[in-house]
């Protein structure tokens, strides 16, 4: 028996046991945002395509560390790698100071049992989390992120899409009524996990079973009834990758066009994301680069792309060096289209990745910036 399935049988058990307790009983909860269901009625949908859509995307930040969380059980994962539990008053926040996206990272392997059924409480919770972003006008990116069960090799790839299928079966029919302010984004830098070959590139046969996991993300939507056959879908390569060889083996359904290419970059590496690194900027040499190959392999072609994840962590309070940064790195993404979502995982202290943005504690007036230097810069671009 494979891990992921003994993972998923002691998931169903501890679900069981919630269930004997009555806390995971219920319907999932019912959205009235300007993008939800309003209660079970479907709403309109534009029919545009991504292209036209991605235009309306400014700027953007992720709910990171929160429902994407591994430790704990139920609806404690929440709380499991910060202490906040979310609210709408920080979807306010960044409405209020013009973001416009936000990213919803969820985790959905420890709320699934033996048949991959979701826990309907986690499903609830997460709607009312998506709820909290459309109700305040933002654009919310909904998807599967740390999911350790799949692993993209010939012995794991068809249960790793078995379970796939089913998982975004009901994620599909829970949010099939809502419109395009919510898109779905199949895969989270799927990868060959704690191998030579992880962040790397991958192998030919990982990245060609990558895009297979994505074309079942993709039929799996675009059949399951409702406003899902317009849904907006972010396709992601290996690893989620800037790497050139990841980028173009994206898998991208053809005749659709409602589909976004899906990649992260933490650059320069050095100065944004390793920890033994630098905290002096050295300028945007490799930040052009990038966004030029993004250009070259995407834009130029009408294909639309959306920076996942982003972000120049904390290192000696180096605030100034990283506003310089973000200038550089969002000057150059909104000179070719492509909107940016800063990773935010609640982390400000330690010798970790801090790339903690907002204080979310619903306390003293409400969420506030933690630097406010830097939204102040973010917004001096797209002014």
């Amino acid at each position: 028996m494979k891990l992921k399935k003994l993972l998923a049988l002691s998931a169903s058990a501890v679900m069981a046991v919630c269930g004997l307790a009555g806390c995971s009983s219920g319907k999932s909860s019912s959205g009235d945002g300007n993008g939800g269901n309003g209660g079970g009625t479907a709403k309109e949908m534009r029919d545009i395509s991504s292209w036209e859509l991605v235009k309306e995307l400014k700027y953007g930040w992720n709910l990171g560390n929160t429902m994407d969380a591994t430790g704990n059980n139920g609806l404690s994962a929440e709380t499991a790698w910060q202490s906040v539990k979310t609210n709408p008053e920080m979807m306010a926040l960044l409405a209020k100071d013009g973001f416009n996206v936000v990213r919803i990272p969820v985790s959905w392997g420890r709320h699934m049992d033996k048949d991959y059924k979701v826990d309907e409480k986690w499903m609830a919770r997460v709607r009312e989390i998506v709820d909290y972003g459309i109700d305040n006008g933002l654009y919310v990116i909904l998807n599967t992120h740390h999911e350790e069960w799949y692993f993209p090799n010939e012995e794991n790839k068809e249960q790793d899409k078995e379970q796939l299928k089913a998982l975004w079966e009901q994620i599909a029919e829970e949010f099939k009524d809502y419109d395009e302010h919510l898109i779905f984004e199949g895969l989270n830098e799927p990868r060959l996990r704690d191998t030579a070959n992880e962040w790397n590139g991958g192998t030919a046969e990982a990245r060609q079973i990558v895009a297979e996991y994505e074309k079942v993300f993709y039929d799996t939507v675009r059949n399951s009834g409702g406003n899902n056959a317009k849904r907006h879908l972010m396709m992601t390569g290996y690893a989620a990758s800037s790497d050139s060889k990841c980028l173009k083996e994206v898998y991208l359904p053809e005749n659709d066009d409602k589909i976004i290419v899906s990649v992260h970059a933490y650059i320069p590496y050095n100065f944004a994301l390793n920890t033994k690194g630098t905290d002096k900027y050295s300028g945007a040499a490799e930040i052009k680069a990038f966004f030029k190959n993004l250009k070259t392999l995407f834009i130029d072609k009408q294909i639309p792309v959306i920076v996942g994840e982003y972000g120049a962590m904390n290192k000696n309070d180096n605030t100034e060096a990283r506003v310089k940064w973000i200038t550089d790195y969002l000057t150059t993404a909104k000179e070719v289209g492509v909107p940016c979502i800063w990773w935010d995982n609640n982390s400000v202290k330690g010798n970790g990745e801090k790339f903690g943005l907002m204080n979310r504690a619903n306390t003293d007036g409400g969420p506030s910036w933690r630097f406010p230097e830097i939204i102040e810069a973010i917004k001096k671009v797209y002014a």
